[in-house]
C-alpha cells in the first residue's frame, strides 16, 4: 500500500512539473522581452542620443517591475506554490496592461489626438530674470512628448512600446492557463 500512494504522489508531481514548464517558459519569455525592450531603450538613449521625454522615462517602471518578477517567476516555476504563480502572473500582466495604456496616450500625443502633460509640453513657467534668462535657455534641454524623435514603418517608439506590452501580457496570461486549468 505504500508503494502505491508513493507512485500516486510521484505521478501527481510529476503532472504538476510538467504543467508549470510552460509556465517557466513564459516567465522566461517575459523576462528576456522586458530586458530586450529596456536594453534598446538604453541604446537608443546611450548611444544615438535619443533622449527620453518624461512619458517615455514612466513607461520603463512597469519593465523595473516586470522584468525581475519575471525572472523569479521562471526560476520559482517548478517549486512555487500554484498560488503565488498564478499572482505573479496576474501582476505582470496587470503592469504590461497598464503600460500599454500608457504608451497608446504616448503615441496619441505624438499623432497629436489630444493634449499630453504640462510636464513634457516644452513651456517654461519661471524664466527668472532677463540677465540669467540666456544661460538658462542654453542650459535647458526640454524633451517634448508630442515630438516624435525616432520612427520605424509608420510606429514610434512609443508605439512599439504599446505592441510590446500587449505582447508580454499575452504572454504572462498564456503563462497562467496550464496552472490555473484542474488538474486532469
Amino acid at each position: 500500500m505504500t508503494d502505491d500512494l508513493s507512485t500516486a504522489g510521484g505521478v501527481a508531481m510529476a503532472a504538476a512539473a510538467r504543467s508549470r514548464a510552460p509556465a517557466g517558459l513564459a516567465a522566461l519569455a517575459v523576462a528576456l522581452i522586458g530586458a530586450a525592450t529596456i536594453a534598446g531603450a538604453w541604446f537608443f538613449e546611450l548611444v544615438l542620443d535619443i533622449r527620453p521625454c518624461p512619458l517615455c522615462l514612466e513607461q520603463r517602471y512597469a519593465y523595473y517591475l516586470v522584468i525581475p518578477l519575471a525572472a523569479v517567476l521562471a526560476l520559482a516555476a517548478p517549486r512555487a506554490p500554484r498560488r503565488a504563480l498564478i499572482v505573479g502572473f496576474a501582476v505582470i500582466a496587470a503592469a504590461m496592461l497598464i503600460n500599454a495604456g500608457l504608451g497608446a496616450y504616448h503615441a496619441g500625443v505624438e499623432w497629436g489626438w489630444w493634449p499630453g502633460p504640462t510636464a513634457c509640453a516644452g513651456t517654461a513657467a519661471d524664466l527668472g530674470d532677463a540677465a540669467s534668462l540666456l544661460d538658462r535657455l542654453e542650459g535647458a534641454k526640454v524633451i517634448r512628448c508630442d515630438a516624435v524623435q525616432w520612427r520605424f514603418l509608420g510606429l514610434s517608439l512609443a508605439g512599439y512600446n504599446l505592441l510590446i506590452s500587449l505582447a508580454m501580457a499575452a504572454i504572462a496570461a498564456l503563462g497562467i492557463r496550464p496552472i490555473a486549468a484542474p488538474a486532469r
